[in-house]
């Protein structure tokens, strides 16, 4: 996504709305191609995409836990960068700068476009019914009348397979796969936070290269792979966005921030450990735990509880993202700890983190972003996971999603309710 066209200012009118490296653990490494052919998009000019609905049940406890620590680390790192690199000089003017920067990023039509032609198969409405304050690109869908939101802000962040601090990729299919991807979305109407899980093994077209950095084609594979076709910088992060964007129909992205998962022992012990019950039976090597196992992680143990998993266990990947929003919860609540007992710990944890991070995201920008996510909400109610189907392709796993439930989706996160 190398030129970003635009709007440089958001609108002024609203609508009212009513509410590592490849192969790593056994997946396919750039280059495999075992799922065949990708075919046809189903005619909207997009690649296949997928499901999207919030989890309900036992999973909303463990989703709002998350979601307070996605909040907190947010508000720390946005805040702390402010504090680092800007000082309080001229934070007006960076403010202003950094506004215009992020909204003459992104372009909605191809979104917006591919919406409407999905909701045209569908049987909704896409030209005006009638209604009083009827726009090009609005959506009629289950007698709702909706309108892209051209305010919002969506940034992918992702954690790479990487222990050590970021550094060039050795050639062009080294720059580390990324485990976990996840997409926050900025809503300044509804002062909200959202967060979009897509799983590492969602089938996705992805650029593949040479490792002389020779252009291959799109090939439909796991979306993880598509960060490792680069330099792991800051190339591999713009084909990672364009891959995810494209994922959701030409979603317009304002951002990235990638993190090496080797900063999890230093972010761990940060806090002084983590405590937790295992939520299943671990065994690598020299670390093991039983499930319903009290343990206070330190170290590796941190990053073995997050990252390691047995590939020979179907959907192992699925569970070991349970691990990760229990850990997140325990993290949380030790953070806050550390914020009370030292008012610089956020400081203290932005540097820990930068030498393993690599992001687009400027200072000016943050220091627009800081102030207005502290006051934002973020409730379990704004945490969602494409959810589909996961089967065994001819060698690894692949995680299918619904092109339907996905629409239903960007329509519930992306777009507003006109009233």
């Amino acid at each position: 996504m190398g030129n970003r066209a635009g709007r440089t200012e958001p609108p002024v009118s609203r609508v009212r709305t009513g509410r590592g490296s490849p192969g790593r653990e056994g997946e396919a490494g750039p280059g495999y191609t075992g799922c065949g052919t990708y075919g046809k998009r189903r005619g909207y000019g997009m690649p296949a995409a997928g499901q999207g609905e919030r989890r309900g049940g036992k999973g909303r406890k463990a989703r709002s836990a998350g979601a307070r620590v996605g909040h907190a680390l947010v508000t720390v790192l946005l805040a702390a960068a402010v504090l680092v690199s800007a000082g309080a000089v001229g934070f007006l003017v960076l403010q202003i700068a950094g506004k215009n920067s992020l909204y003459s990023r992104a372009d909605s039509s191809s979104l917006v476009m591919t919406l409407s032609g999905m909701a045209v198969e569908l049987g909704d409405a896409v030209q005006d019914d009638g209604a009083e304050d009827w726009q090009e690109g609005d959506i009629r869908y289950n007698g709702i009348h909706y309108r892209y939101n051209a305010d919002v802000l969506t940034f992918l962040f992702m954690g790479i397979d990487e222990m050590g601090e970021v550094k060039p990729a050795e050639d062009s299919m080294s720059g580390g796969q990324a485990d976990a991807v996840f997409l926050l979305v900025l809503d300044p109407h509804e002062k909200e936070i959202s967060v979009i899980g897509i799983p590492r093994d969602t089938m996705a077209e992805v650029e593949v290269y040479s490792r002389e950095g020779v252009y291959q084609g799109k090939r439909k594979v796991q979306i993880a792979l598509q960060h490792a076709y680069g330099d792991g910088g800051a190339l591999s992060c713009e084909r990672s966005m364009a891959a995810v964007s494209n994922l959701f129909y030409g979603l317009p992205i304002h951002g990235y921030c990638a993190v090496n998962m080797g900063a999890v022992p230093l972010l761990n012990d940060a806090v002084g450990g983590v405590s937790l019950k295992s939520l299943e039976t671990l065994d690598f090597g020299s670390y093991h735990m039983e499930a319903g196992e009290e343990i206070h992680l330190e170290g590796m143990q941190a990053y073995y509880y997050l990252h390691d998993r047995d590939i020979t266990s179907f959907n192992s990947a699925g569970r070991r993202l349970e691990r990760q929003k229990q850990y997140l919860a325990a993290y949380a609540d030790a953070a806050l700890e550390a914020v009370k007992a030292d008012i610089t710990f956020p400081i203290t944890l932005y540097n820990t983190l930068s030498k393993y991070m690599v992001t687009d995201v400027t200072v000016d920008e943050v220091s627009f972003l800081a102030p207005q996510v502290s006051g934002y909400r973020f409730g379990g109610e704004n945490m969602y996971v494409l959810s589909g189907s996961t089967i065994m392709g001819e060698r690894f796993e692949e995680f299918h999603v619904d092109e339907e439930a996905l629409y239903r989706l960007i329509l519930e996160v992306f777009y507003e309710e006109v009233i």
